[in-house]
């Protein structure tokens, strides 16, 4: 019985012995996951394709298609050697690049010229009743060019019912370039003349002026005048239209005049010489065509004021007016 017992002893003893160097080599492995493979395993073995790869083409299938390739790829390098060749080089062995001359002529470019346009416009052709003598009036402009450059004529003046008064009148060649959205520069030449009286006058003068549409659609017209004989004046005009309906409309007008000098043959004094509001009332037929009635009063200041009472004239002038409104 004892000698069973130490027989089984021995063999267990036997065992654990055995066990030990693989005990030892499991506790210096690293656990491997049941989701990641094991790469140190993996490392050590041969990689093998799996026989559901497909196979890559063999070297008789593809001789063919690259001794094609390779065929051209030599027909164009010869081709690129041939056309080096051809080429002239400059002494030092570099390409030459071609001159100017060489080059084929560019086409004749034709700018497109600017398109001509033209505008004639009478503002008034009215007749005046005045608390003196009774006037027909007239206020004429026109203009010729394109939207950059313009020709401009302007004209206005007066002649008297009564043949024994006369009148005057001015003109007015401008030249004028457009220098903003709604302005535009001008530059030229006026001259004045009063007929029907003795000795009759007239006058050149210098022109340098803006005209054009202002804020809240003022129409603006500001002009230097210097004359031939170096007297400065100035004008400013303001005009707007109202409109009270599509067809009726109400235009106030306002014009200064002042100068820098005296000059008494033309009966004009330093300072302000005169201020001239009118209202007038229209009804467009057409853009073309538009008869009015208004009002119209005019007011000499200073020097000038003086020079007209010396002269039989009255200082101030209401008068109503009625007439038409053209354009060509």
């Amino acid at each position: 019985m004892i000698k069973r017992y130490t027989l089984a002893l021995g063999s267990l003893a036997m065992l654990g012995l055995m066990a030990l160097p693989a005990i030892a080599s499991a506790e210096a492995e690293p656990p491997v996951s049941r989701d990641r493979p094991n790469l140190a395993v993996a490392e050590t073995q041969p990689f093998s394709p799996p026989e559901t790869l497909a196979t890559f083409p063999t070297p008789a299938t593809t001789a063919a298609p690259l001794s094609g390739r390779l065929t051209a790829q030599n027909h164009q390098h010869h081709h690129h050697q041939e056309h080096n060749e051809q080429q002239p080089s400059d002494p030092d062995g570099q390409q030459s690049t071609p001159l100017l001359s060489d080059l084929p002529p560019l086409p004749e470019v034709h700018p497109h010229p600017e398109p001509i346009y033209w505008r004639l416009q009478v503002e008034q052709l009215e007749y005046r009743a005045n608390e003196g003598h009774d006037t027909l009036n007239w206020e004429v402009s026109g203009w010729v060019g394109g939207d950059y450059t313009r020709w401009w004529l302007k004209t206005e003046g007066d002649v008297s019912v009564d043949e024994q008064e006369g009148g005057e009148f001015e003109v007015q060649l401008l030249h004028s370039k457009l220098i903003s959205p709604f302005f535009e520069f001008q530059a030229g030449l006026r001259y004045d003349r009063e007929f029907g009286t003795t000795p009759e006058r007239d006058r050149f003068f210098g022109v340098l002026g803006f005209q054009g549409l202002a804020p809240y659609f003022i129409e603006t017209d500001a002009a230097l005048f210097v004359s031939e004989a170096g007297d400065i004046s100035a004008r400013l005009t303001l005009e707007r239209e109202l409109l009270l309906s599509q067809r009726w409309v109400l235009q106030p007008e306002l014009e200064v005049n002042l100068a820098a000098q005296t000059v008494t043959d033309f009966g004009v004094g330093s300072g302000l010489n005169d201020l001239i509001l009118g209202l007038r009332l229209r009804y467009d037929i057409t853009r073309k065509f538009a008869p009015y009635v208004g009002v119209n009063w005019s007011r000499k200041f200073g020097d000038t004021a003086e020079f007209a009472r010396a002269e039989g004239e009255a200082v101030d002038n209401w008068a109503l007016v009625g007439g038409l409104r053209l354009m060509f």
